[in-house]
């Protein structure tokens, strides 16, 4: 399972996250990182508000690709023993509509169904599971990346808290490599950011990974990314999707 958490959170993975900046690009732009200090606050308040909410929904969506059936007879709600049988279709719209519940910007809901799309695309051939076939019947416009990062978690062996720490860690190495490339930061000085970053990461993914029905899951509020998702869209010379 730790290889698979690997594979998963590397970035070399072929699911187009190389393509988004996590608002990053559009906050070097306005001025609000223009280097490493700047870069670590950024990192930061991200992990903390969209990154958690993020390994909240990747937790949960594992959990729901492990443990099949459960949250398909009450929405929103979780029994103590899933049911057998295969989760329905409905139970995932249901668990990314809570995604997109969480998420204010459509910059940023779109974005986020994009590298949905594209993930599931590649996992698909690489862990081959009735529930990620399932997942995309349900969701064809492509589910919210974080529902999708579950879903694969699952299908290559890994646990709802092994999901939740390959969402907050890659809510923050996306804008952290972004930075390097749009700045000329020094990798090695950004990697050492990141480092400081590992209390918190741990942190979230611990919080984020405890079983809760899911209305009652994270939904921290980053307005200022919202922001800068929306800003994006209007910017005419553009490195990054996202």
């Amino acid at each position: 399972m730790d290889a698979a958490l690997l594979l998963l959170a590397d970035s070399r993975l072929p699911a187009g996250g190389h393509g988004h900046s996590g608002g990053a690009e559009e906050a070097v732009r306005t001025g609000a990182i223009t280097g490493p200090e700047d870069l670590a606050r950024f990192l930061r308040g991200r992990l903390t508000t969209a990154g958690l909410v993020a390994a909240a929904l990747a937790a949960a969506a594992c959990e729901l690709a492990t443990a099949p059936g459960a949250a398909a007879d009450q929405a929103g709600t979780r029994p103590d023993e899933p049911a057998a049988g295969a989760a329905p279709e409905s139970a995932w719209r249901e668990l990314d509509a809570e995604a997109d519940a969480r998420t204010a910007s459509p910059a940023q809901r779109n974005a986020a169904r994009t590298q949905g799309r594209l993930l599931l695309r590649s996992a698909r051939r690489i862990w081959p599971s009735p529930a990620l076939d399932t997942l995309a019947g349900a969701v064809p416009d492509g589910a919210h990346h974080p529902i999708a990062l579950g879903a694969v978690s699952a299908a290559a062996g890994c646990s709802p808290h092994d999901a939740a720490l390959a969402a907050a860690y890659t809510s923050i190495t996306g804008p952290a490599t972004a930075a390097v490339r749009l700045l000329g930061l020094d990798p090695v000085v950004v990697h050492r950011v990141l480092a400081g970053l590992v209390p918190d990461l741990t942190s979230v993914a611990r919080t984020a990974g405890a079983r809760a029905a899911w209305e009652r899951l994270p939904a921290h509020a980053a307005p200022a990314l919202d922001l800068l998702a929306e800003q994006h869209l209007r910017t005419e010379v553009r490195l990054f999707v996202s």
